[in-house]
């Protein structure tokens, strides 16, 4: 494959896919996966591993990831990998052509498995180019489109790129939450050799708001002793407490929290008013923060990738993060009674919160990831020990 291109106003021969930005840029290259055309954010990712848990975090609903690391597919895909049943991700961008699977645990080649899943890439195209202009411009919205033939309708791709709306005031949860509620099995945490371990009796239940919840949250929640019950994100706090959990989960998940928190908030303020412990993961936190009277907003870029540090307030200590989000949480807009735990190393952004005066706490970072490997699994724990506490 030739070296990759910047900005061609025409293609080599032989090119099958094209992405066009919403100012008119286009980047030819090759396609790889599903054939078509996908629309959404442009973002990048600055993960090694996990391309596979990438592409099926119900987050990325709404987006085309660029993979920052250019060695996408040599681990393959299997069927323990994913975050969700459907993939949310529109799309992705990669520098080179996908890796052939060199893995013992590879089960298909990441080629297969993307046409399996509709999911469309473009590959050849200049990624450090294209995340420099990320990061310095902001997050474009765009078309990727991928035809065997290489024949493409210019003009109406422009078009699509410039009125899609973009993710501000867009409630993406209803697009990947669950629509019935059910029990998650008694599932917990991988282990080599065994796969995914059955944890022992339940101590405490957990009722698990989707908005748009990965898999490997409710394992976490399972390892740690908890019968989890997913209820879908419009559910009232009448019927959450109808449950008699010891404890509510708020999910991560897609879109603007103000457009999801329309719903959102008025049940998450119930639940605190009820006195029971509620933990939140990045959407959860940012509409936890709606739900106390804090604002968030639209990022420049956002953050997206294994490698963030985090520093506890209270501890002093460093966490290394896993971390997908677009908004953030305004610390300067929080109410008394609420204290910020938790601050980006890479740009003090607001990475944490709780109430001085109730069990309530949430972290915009994942950590049910494990890039640290395990740094932030004691949030679990501290989940558990409010509930043992307001048992």
């Amino acid at each position: 494959m030739p070296e990759p291109l910047q900005h061609a106003a025409a293609p080599e021969p032989g090119m099958t896919a094209v992405i066009v930005l919403k100012d008119g840029t286009v980047l030819w290259g090759w396609g790889a996966g599903a054939e078509g055309e996908a629309t959404g954010e442009i973002c990048f990712n600055t993960s090694m591993t996990g391309y596979q848990e990438i592409l099926t975090d119900p987050s990325y609903a709404g987006q085309i990831i660029t993979f920052t690391f250019p060695h996408v597919g040599n681990v393959g895909a299997n069927a323990e990998d994913v975050e969700t049943t459907n993939t949310a991700a529109r799309g992705l961008i990669l520098r080179t052509s996908i890796t052939d699977e060199a893995n013992w645990r590879a089960e298909r080649s990441l080629e297969d498995w993307l046409k399996s899943r509709h999911l469309i890439a473009v590959t050849g195209i200049d990624t450090r180019m294209l995340t420099r202009r990320i990061r310095d411009l902001g997050a474009p919205n765009g078309v990727i489109a991928h035809r065997k033939d290489g024949h493409f309708d210019m003009p109406a791709l422009i078009g699509k790129a410039r009125s899609w709306p973009g993710l501000e005031g867009m409630d993406l949860a209803l697009d990947v939450a669950t629509r019935q509620t059910y029990e998650w099995p008694n599932e917990g945490r991988w282990e080599r050799g065994t796969g995914y371990a059955k944890p022992g009796t339940p101590k405490h239940h957990v009722v698990a708001v989707d908005f748009g919840i990965k898999r490997n949250i409710l394992r976490n929640l399972a390892a740690s002793g908890c019968r989890v019950t997913v209820v879908p994100a419009t559910t009232t706090a009448e019927d959450i407490l109808r449950h008699k959990p010891d404890g509510v989960f708020l999910s991560n998940g897609p879109g603007d929290p103000a457009a999801t928190g329309k719903y959102a908030v008025p049940m998450i303020r119930d639940v605190i008013a009820s006195g029971k412990p509620l933990f939140g993961i990045c959407l959860g936190h940012q509409m936890l923060a709606l739900a106390l009277g804090g604002t968030t907003k639209k990022m420049h870029q956002g953050h997206r990738g294994a490698n963030h540090p985090v520093k506890d307030l209270a501890t002093g200590r460093v966490e290394i993060t896993s971390q997908n989000h677009g908004f953030v949480v305004m610390p300067e807009t929080l109410p008394g009674g609420v204290e910020v735990t938790h601050v980006s190393l890479f740009d003090g952004s607001n990475e944490g919160l709780k109430l001085r005066d109730k069990p309530v706490f949430s972290v915009q970072y994942h950590p049910e990831a494990s890039p640290g490997p395990e740094d932030s699994h004691y949030l679990f724990d501290r989940f558990v020990g409010l509930m043992d506490k307001h048992a």
